[in-house]
């Protein structure tokens, strides 16, 4: 079971500058569906993988590129050309860096998310803290309120006590 690699995307207009080819030609592969996008509200994204591919291939003296797209050979040289070559490697270096790239913000993103969490949960431990204190504080108070509560009744008791024996007397 061949496992399909992870989906790396690359805006539309960074691929173009990266690659340095015709935006046309990257649309017309799109839209062929010989190169693997997405779309959103405002953007285009280029998988990295499929882009990849299609850079590497060529067919004969026309590259696959261009044959699908109806245009004149993507690079003017052979396939083993050191100039090809050359470009193929340094398109391929320049898409690892924006991987890389790509890679660290995110990684910086879940630093910054796990920090926000981390002083969450300690405010929240803080919060608790305080609380537990305020309700042991207050179970004292009503302790002595409720001690208060049952003097006082002991001596309305006595004291109605009194009165009532005073009474008996006469």
């Amino acid at each position: 079971m061949d496992k399909q690699p992870e989906k790396t995307w690359i805006e539309l207009d960074e691929f173009v500058a990266v690659s340095k080819l015709p935006k046309e030609r990257v649309l017309a592969l799109i839209q062929d569906k010989s190169l693997e996008s997405k779309h959103d509200a405002q953007k285009i994204w280029v998988d990295l993988h499929s882009a990849a591919q299609i850079l590497a291939k060529r067919g004969g003296s026309k590259s696959l590129v261009a044959a699908k797209a109806g245009y004149p050979t993507l690079l003017e040289n052979t396939p083993t050309d050191p100039i090809y070559v050359e470009k193929t490697i340094n398109t391929i270096l320049n898409l690892h860096d924006k991987v890389v790239g790509a890679k660290d913000e995110t990684i910086a993103a879940y630093k910054n998310e796990n920090t926000l969490l981390k002083e969450a949960l300690i405010s929240m431990q803080e919060i608790y803290d305080e609380d537990k204190k305020t309700i042991a504080l207050l179970q004292e108070e009503l302790d002595r309120v409720r001690e208060e509560v049952e003097f006082m009744k002991r001596k309305y008791r006595l004291m109605w006590g009194k009165v009532t024996d005073m009474g008996n007397l006469k």
